[in-house]
């Protein structure tokens, strides 16, 4: 596999279930000044690919939110839910080539396996109808080196197992979707949250089972809360306030490990955003950050 050498292309990548959060600002603030700072281009796209954990009028919230935040992205916003012909196309490309298969386990047969799928129907031959779809993985370890988290690796086999691509309700899989639109977007670099860790190296497979360039990845720290939840649309975080944009962002900044000076605590959005991209330094980024640090008070 080869390392995307081109341009910079970097994107956000919000799921519209709900409001922007502080965790949600730390990634699209790291992902857009990380671009900006070497004269990239910052994509935005919607993957709105589970409809039932969409929120109405989340879609509109998060674009209004990063708007008045200072956050301008290049080209027109990409939605996910746009592009189910190409997942589709993938889908029946590796499941006519032998590399995927049709699974009908259900979740109480699978309880036990520690979230490892056990190849129960690798070989059972099933029919697509009313089954997902899962990726047979090879009993190998995939692993990258991380610009702030450092090295990482996986084994697929032992740690992850065949893992769903399509689900049995028809949907698709994060872990296609991702890959497909990044590869057709031309993304060199993927910076985004630390619970995404342990996806990449499924990631990685899918790339290079399709023959796409490898991005580089950048996986900021996660916001922890005191009692170990991380910060995040599920635990009740708060919804990032417009009005406290410049408060917010200046927080943000620091949680990266950013030495902004103090006199630019209330400066303008736009005037934070341009001072992140003119001292911008990726070697400062912490591999942690807890809420005390990034107190949102």
């Amino acid at each position: 596999m080869h390392v995307n050498t081109g341009a910079y292309v970097g994107r956000f990548a919000p799921t519209p279930s709900g409001n922007l959060h502080f965790g949600s600002l730390v990634a699209a603030l790291a992902s857009y000044v990380d671009a900006r700072s070497v004269g990239g281009r910052w994509l935005l796209r919607m993957e709105d690919i589970d409809p039932p954990r969409e929120v109405p009028g989340a879609q509109d919230a998060i674009l209004r939110t990063l708007e008045s935040y200072g956050f301008e992205w290049d080209g027109q916003l990409v939605r996910q839910s746009d592009r189910h012909a190409h997942y589709a196309a993938c889908v029946e490309q590796l499941f006519s080539q032998g590399l995927a298969y049709a699974c009908t386990c259900s979740r109480k047969q699978l309880e036990g396996y520690n979230g490892i799928y056990p190849g129960l129907c690798r070989n059972a031959g099933h029919t697509r109808i009313d089954a997902a779809i899962r990726l047979r993985v090879p009993q190998l370890t995939y692993a990258f080196t991380d610009r702030v988290q450092g090295e990482f690796d996986q084994h697929l086999g032992n740690e992850v197992g065949d893992f769903v691509i399509q689900r049995r309700d028809a949907l698709y899989a994060y872990q296609l979707a991702v890959v497909l639109d990044d590869a057709w977007q031309g993304i060199t670099d993927i910076v985004r949250g630390a619970d995404l860790l342990d996806s990449t190296p499924r990631q990685l497979y899918l790339q290079e089972l399709l023959g796409f360039s490898q991005p580089r990845y950048l996986h900021v720290p996660l916001i922890v809360q005191p009692d170990g939840n991380k910060l995040g649309k599920s635990y009740r975080s708060p919804p990032l306030q417009i009005e406290q944009a410049s408060a917010f962002l200046a927080k943000a900044l620091r949680t990266l490990g950013q030495e902004m000076p103090l006199e630019l605590n209330n400066a303008p959005p736009k005037e934070l955003l341009s001072w992140a991209t003119a001292h911008w330094d990726a070697d400062k980024i912490p591999r942690t950050a807890t809420l005390d640090e990034a107190s949102l008070v």
